[in-house]
């Protein structure tokens, strides 16, 4: 046995499937070894998506998604991939090969000092000296990553690392670190406080972020708010804890949610933030949620807890584990008053749009396309106003909804979707994008081709970086500046290009047709969408 062995013996222990990646020499021990392996190689077109894919996989398994490129560029373009995992808290482990360790530091080809590259973006990394140590470090990756506040972890292999004999290999079976001790129950105290608020409040609200989802809380939140008749509203990334149309649910918070759910943030007396970083795109002015009410903050990372908002209540600890402890205390909780005014709020505050018949309605078409997706469907946005479109209009039952919220990384969907559709093949999963990000990552047709991926893509086209369009047409009066996106391939003919079937809607006049065809077989397809270029979110 050689180090590459060894690596994938410990991919293996951990249970991995799937590996996305791109090959070069200094990683070609490891995808040597892997030929003698069931885990699943993919070979993905630019090496950033490398990480969206295991991204999309950690996100639908609960498990860290794996990727492995090369030394030199490939490490470095897998960096985007980890930052935006790092900013969603999603645990990944990306392997990237590594020159001769005899030759680090003298700048020979390929060479690339990765682990201080990406340390803004890692929850750990290592370079790995010695062979027999892959065991020990493959098994404390994977522990780092998917607990605590869950994130990547890079592991730095040299190739005559992989190349190196390891004898006796044996995979640990516990990891013990000294220094890296997460807390996961919430401290005792600390609950029966948030437990006597609750008692006293009479428009309590929970607030809930991408870590209710992290951790797996979604049924004991519902359990917990649906007893008490607490009403629920999320971040971007929270989307989907409830489903949409639950009667407790009253949408996304911030700069691009719901007015009702930000007036519900201004307006109740107990607000529990739970697994919400408090960052500015959910919560652009902290005071708000200070003033005159009880904040109440969960969170498993100490460290965000009173970053941005000073809470009254700091309760540190994972989501999961606390609301089930909330669940041991009896307490009663008048909300019915609440509830009447959140409902007139949700009636009369909704958005009014008035949408030009010539071309698709993105509000419209949302809507009616996820009222036709299966029950448990999985719904990825990428970024920009297909995003908030999603965010607004997409309807959550029980499958899930995934986007880059935290950095917000255009070209994010497609392969994220295809992680996702590569380890639940019986799952129905659509990546919607603006025709900006689809041109990110549109080399990954290829790989749908070649792999055999059955996804559906739909591509919202406006012939403009929409976002930045709009926010220049409010702030500098329609001056315009490197938005046009003029020069644009002809999908038609790129969908046939790669084999894959194309459908056009120019307005919604054939929407529900459409979207039947588009829908009726699990067989990868692309949807182009034409919307008005000067709509907005």
């Amino acid at each position: 046995m050689i180090g590459a062995d060894a690596i994938v013996k410990c991919l293996e222990a951990e249970g991995v499937t799937t590996v996305f990646g791109y090959p070069g020499v200094a990683i070609c021990p490891f995808y040597n070894s892997i030929l003698d392996s069931d885990i699943r190689t993919i070979l993905v077109r630019t090496e950033q998506n490398a990480a969206h894919a295991a991204s999309g996989v950690s996100r639908m398994t609960g498990k860290p998604g794996v990727c492995a490129v090369t030394s030199g560029p490939g490490a470095t373009n897998v960096i985007t991939g980890i930052a935006t995992a790092f900013a969603d808290s999603i645990p990944l482990i990306c392997i990237t090969g590594q020159v001769n360790s005899e030759l680090l530091g003298s700048d020979v080809f390929q060479e690339a000092d990765i682990t201080g590259a990406v340390e803004s973006f890692v929850k750990y990394s290592y370079l790995v000296r010695n062979a027999k140590d892959i065991p020990r470090i493959f098994k404390e990756a994977f522990h780092i990553a998917n607990t605590g506040r869950k994130g990547p972890v890079l592991i730095d292999v040299p190739i005559d690392v992989q190349n190196a004999p390891v004898s006796g290999f044996q995979y640990p079976e516990e990891v013990s670190l000294r220094t890296y001790k997460p807390t996961v129950k919430g401290h005792a105290v600390q609950i029966k406080k948030v437990i006597k608020e609750l008692e006293k409040a009479e428009r309590p609200l929970i607030c809930a972020g991408g870590g209710v989802l992290l951790s797996g809380a979604q049924e004991e939140l519902e359990v917990f708010a649906r007893q008490h008749n607490i009403p629920v509203v999320s971040t971007m990334m929270g989307k989907g804890v409830l489903p949409t149309e639950h009667p407790l649910y009253y949408g996304m918070v911030g700069n691009n949610g719901e007015k009702y759910a930000n007036r519900a943030m201004s307006e109740c007396d107990v607000l529990i933030m739970v697994g919400a970083r408090v960052a500015d795109r959910a919560v652009n002015q902290p005071d708000l949620i200070t003033k005159d009410k009880v904040l109440v903050h969960i969170d498993v990372d100490p460290a965000e807890i009173g970053k941005n908002a000073g809470p009254t209540i700091p309760l540190v600890g994972d989501a999961k584990h606390i609301f089930e402890d909330f669940e041991k205390e009896a307490f009663c909780c008048d909300t019915a008053e609440w509830i009447k005014t959140l409902d007139g709020y949700r009636r009369e505050m909704a958005k009014q749009r008035h949408p030009d018949p010539a071309y698709v309605d993105p509000a419209e078409f949302i809507a009616r396309l996820t009222d036709r997706m299966q029950e448990d469907a999985v719904y990825v946005a990428d970024v920009g106003q297909n995003q908030i479109w999603s965010c607004a209009y997409a309807k959550v039952r029980k499958g899930r909804f995934l986007t880059s919220g935290g950095m917000g990384t255009m070209g994010y969907s497609i392969p994220a979707a295809m992680g996702a559709k590569a380890v639940m093949p019986d799952r129905q999963v659509v990546a919607v994008c603006g025709d900006g990000s689809f041109q990110m990552s549109m080399m990954e047709l290829a790989t749908i081709c070649q792999h055999h991926i059955p996804l559906k893509i739909i591509v919202l086209k406006n012939n403009y970086l929409g976002m930045v369009r709009q926010y220049q047409h409010f702030t500098y009066k329609d001056n315009y500046s490197v938005v046009d996106l003029s020069g644009s391939p002809d999908m038609e003919k790129l969908s046939a290009a790669y084999g894959i079937p194309f459908l056009r809607l120019e307005n919604m006049e054939k929407c529900d047709e459409t979207i039947g065809m588009f829908l009726k077989e699990d067989a990868a397809m692309l949807l182009e969408c034409i919307i008005d270029p000067m709509d907005l979110v």
